[in-house]
C-alpha cells in the first residue's frame, strides 16, 4: 500500500514538473513608464497560471546586452523566450540564435524587421502601429479645422513604432481633410521625457511658431508640455498630442495639458505575449502577427480610459 502511495505521489509530481515552464523575457528597458505597465502584465498575468515562471531580465537600452540575455536564456534551457526588443533592425540574429535552439521566441510590442520571414515557432504581439499615428494626427486635424502649422517629436529612430507613427503623421497629412496641415519641425527625443522637454525649450528659443504638436509617444509629449508651461505658454492655443494614454498622460488631459493621446493596451500586450510563448512551448500553432486594438482617447472618453489603469 505504501509503495502504491508512493508511486503515485511521484507519478504526481513528475506530471507537475512535465507542465512547469520557464520563459525567459528580456526587456528594451525597466526605466520606462509603457514598458513598466506591460512588464507588470505580463509578470501579474504569470502568478496567475500553474507552473509558469518568468526570468525578466532588463536589456538596459543595449544591444549586446539583450543578445547576450537571449544567450544565457538558451544557455538555461528556458522553454520560450520573450523579447522587447531594443534595436528592432537588430531581431534577424536573434531570431536565428532562439531558432538553432529550437526555443521558441516571441517578440512584443516593438516590431521585428524580420516580422514577415519570422520561422514557424516564432511570433510578434503588439498593436498595429498604422494605427496609433493615424489616430492621433487625424484628431489634431479635426481639431484644428484641417489647417495649421505642426511639430512632430519623433522616438528613437532605431525603432520600428517611431518610424511607423511619423509615418501615419505624413500619412493623414496628405489627406485632401488634412493637407491644410504644415510640419515645421520634426526631430526626435528618443521617447525621454526630458529629452522632449529639451527638444521644445529648443525649438521655442529658435521662435519657431506651431499650433500642434504630435508627439510619438506620451512621454515626449509630457516633456513638451512642461517646457510650454515653463515658457509661459497659453495649453488653450496649441493642440498636443501623444500615444500610449500612460495614467500620466491621462492626468495631463484631466488638466487640460494634453489633448490627444491613443490607448495601447500595455499590460494586454505583455499577457497576449506570454499566452503566445507558452502555446508555442507546447508546440501549438499561433498567428505570426497578433493585434490588440489601439483607441482613441479625448477629453470627451478620458474617464473610460482612467478606470481602465
Amino acid at each position: 500500500m505504501k509503495k502504491f502511495i508512493l508511486g503515485t505521489a511521484m507519478a504526481l509530481v513528475m506530471s507537475t514538473a512535465a507542465h512547469a515552464e520557464t520563459v525567459g523575457v528580456s526587456m528594451a528597458k525597466f526605466d520606462d513608464n509603457f514598458l513598466t505597465v506591460l512588464r507588470n502584465g505580463m509578470t501579474d498575468y504569470a502568478k496567475t497560471l500553474s507552473g509558469v515562471t518568468l526570468q525578466v531580465e532588463d536589456a538596459q537600452n543595449d544591444v549586446s546586452k539583450q543578445q547576450s540575455q537571449i544567450q544565457n536564456f538558451i544557455a538555461s534551457k528556458v522553454d520560450a523566450i520573450i523579447v522587447n526588443p531594443v534595436d528592432t533592425d537588430a531581431t534577424t540574429a536573434m531570431s536565428k540564435l532562439a531558432a538553432d535552439a529550437g526555443i521558441p521566441l516571441v517578440y512584443v510590442n516593438r516590431q521585428p524587421v524580420n516580422v514577415d520571414t519570422l520561422p514557424d515557432n516564432q511570433a510578434f504581439v503588439a498593436s498595429n502601429e498604422q494605427e496609433s499615428g493615424t489616430l492621433e494626427t487625424k484628431e489634431i486635424c479635426r481639431i484644428l479645422g484641417g489647417k495649421g502649422k505642426a511639430v512632430v517629436i519623433m522616438g528613437e529612430l532605431s525603432n520600428q513604432a517611431a518610424r511607423m507613427r511619423t509615418q501615419d503623421v505624413h500619412d493623414v497629412i496628405k489627406t485632401d481633410e488634412c493637407k491644410g496641415l504644415e510640419i515645421v519641425e520634426e526631430q526626435t527625443a528618443n521617447w525621454d521625457r526630458t529629452q522632449g522637454a529639451d527638444l521644445m525649450t529648443n525649438w521655442l528659443s529658435s521662435g519657431i511658431e506651431f499650433d500642434a504638436v504630435i508627439s510619438n509617444n506620451d512621454e515626449m509629449a509630457i516633456g513638451a508640455i512642461q517646457a510650454l508651461k515653463a515658457a509661459g505658454k497659453d495649453m488653450t492655443k496649441v493642440v498636443v498630442g501623444g500615444v500610449d494614454a500612460t495614467q500620466d498622460a491621462l492626468a495631463a488631459m484631466q488638466a487640460g495639458d494634453l489633448d490627444v493621446t491613443v490607448f495601447q493596451d500595455a499590460a494586454g500586450q505583455g499577457k497576449g505575449s506570454l499566452d503566445a510563448a507558452l502555446k508555442l512551448a507546447k508546440g501549438e500553432k499561433i498567428d505570426k502577427k497578433v493585434y490588440i486594438p489601439f483607441q482613441l482617447v479625448t477629453p470627451a472618453n478620458v474617464k473610460d480610459f482612467v478606470a481602465k489603469n
